[in-house]
């Protein structure tokens, strides 16, 4: 397709004006000015493809009074329907001469507004590379009569350039977008990350320590580490899924948990008042698996209860291991929560309780599973290991099974020990 010499400069003129902005707003406008002015048309509406919609939707268009229409209501016309709709199906030209003699034409525009509509120019605007249709550009009344096969040619050429403008807009609005939304879940991302316990004081005769690692920049599991003047309160909790809503659905759960700790709260009836809350908050679809732990500070036992979480795993001294299944259905699921009473456990000196998410024992490689069993064999090896020396031991090795892929879901875990002093 040739371009008349005495176009060429238009284009030029054209291309650097749709080159010199990304806002995607401005360059709607000047794509709107520019069809209209290099056609030597009375006005030009852009439409911009709804994909998902199936539809072309008016976004600028110029007014009778020839600028362009601050007030313009949306106008959707279905892909393949209407003179709009053929041109973008079709991804051809329709020039009509004459608006009222083509029974395509929507002439209620015109006796809405006074308007005359007289010759018509409808061009799709295509990315030339991928071939995707980004809208349409609908130009009238050219100046002189209808518009001719220059005309069409001089279209084509500026619809091309309009289309990469339109689709440049976009993908730059898009990465603004995605940057500021990058930049809420690193704030979130932070935010969670304060939560997690950095002080593992303990009272007299015990240890604690964990850690978490979050799937995405946010997580759904957490945990916690209250030391009391009345012992040590312990919390680990996995919301459903991972991500922001399920990080919402864990830092609720901390920090309920938090000011009952503050109320001293009896454990029996935090666990409950957890569950009806997070049940009164939350869909059916939503849940958190919850374990809380209660240690006496003057004695070798703690109460444990477990909603929906396990298994807990005891590693004694002797390296004798047991496994403890959930106490009770997870918090959330129903009103009231299906527990009877919560459970002591003793510890002797160097016996420890360890408390993973599914996230680590459920990770997966080509192999299989990671598994409960290689846990259980990393805590048995480093049972009498100091504590952060043990952790690093399971974080390093979940480390080394995942080898750089990207985990499917949030792990953590915490381990509370009785010292070998036993005090």
């Amino acid at each position: 397709m040739s371009i008349r010499p005495d176009q060429v400069a238009p284009l030029l003129e054209t291309s650097c004006l749709l080159g010199s902005t990304a806002d995607a707003k401005v360059v709607l406008s000047r794509v709107a000015d520019c069809l209209r002015d290099v056609l030597q048309a009375e006005r030009a509406t852009v439409f911009r493809h709804d994909v998902e919609a199936g539809e072309l939707v008016s976004v600028v268009a110029h007014g009778p009074d020839g600028n362009l229409d601050d007030d313009l209501d949306a106008i959707h016309v279905p892909l393949g329907q209407g003179i709009a709709g053929a041109a973008g199906s079709r991804r051809e030209i329709v020039n009509i001469p004459d608006a009222y003699a083509d029974d395509r034409f929507y002439r209620d525009i015109d006796e809405a507004t006074g308007y005359r509509t007289r010759s018509i120019l409808t061009v799709p605007l295509v990315a030339p590379e991928r071939d995707d249709l980004i809208g349409v550009a609908q130009i009238l009344n050219r100046a002189g009569g209808p518009f001719t096969e220059d005309d069409e040619r001089l279209a084509t050429a500026l619809a091309a350039q309009c289309a990469v403008a339109m689709q440049r807009a976009d993908l730059v609005k898009d990465h603004v977008r995605l940057a500021a939304v990058e930049h809420a879940l690193d704030l979130a991302r932070d935010i969670q990350q304060d939560t997690f316990p950095t002080d593992f004081a303990a009272p007299s005769g015990w240890e604690c320590g964990g850690w978490s690692m979050p799937a995405e920049q946010t997580g759904g599991d957490t945990f916690d580490v209250v030391n009391t003047d009345t012992g040590l309160h312990l919390f680990v909790g996995d919301a459903t899924g991972h991500g922001i809503g399920p990080a919402l659905s864990a830092s609720q759960a901390r920090s309920m948990l938090r000011m009952a700790t503050r109320l001293h709260t009896p454990p029996f009836d935090i666990i409950r008042h957890l569950n009806a809350q997070i049940h009164a908050d939350s869909r059916s679809s939503r849940f958190v698996t919850a374990w809380l732990g209660f240690v006496q500070a003057d004695s070798g036992c703690m109460v444990s209860m477990a909603a929906g979480q396990g298994p807990l795993l005891i590693v004694r001294a002797d390296g004798a291991v047991e496994h403890l299944n959930a106490d009770a259905p997870p918090l959330g699921v129903m009103p009231e929560l299906m527990l009877d009473a919560p459970h002591t456990l003793e510890f002797g000196p160097g016996d420890l309780l360890a408390v993973p998410t599914d996230g680590i024992m459920e990770a997966t490689d080509e192999a299989g599973d990671y598994g409960e069993g290689r846990l259980v064999d990393l805590l048995r090896t480093n049972r009498a290991q100091a504590l952060d020396v043990l952790l690093e031991a399971v974080r390093a090795d979940t480390m080394d099974f995942h080898q750089g892929r990207e985990a499917a879901d949030d792990r953590t875990i915490l381990v509370v020990r009785r010292t070998a002093n036993g005090r």
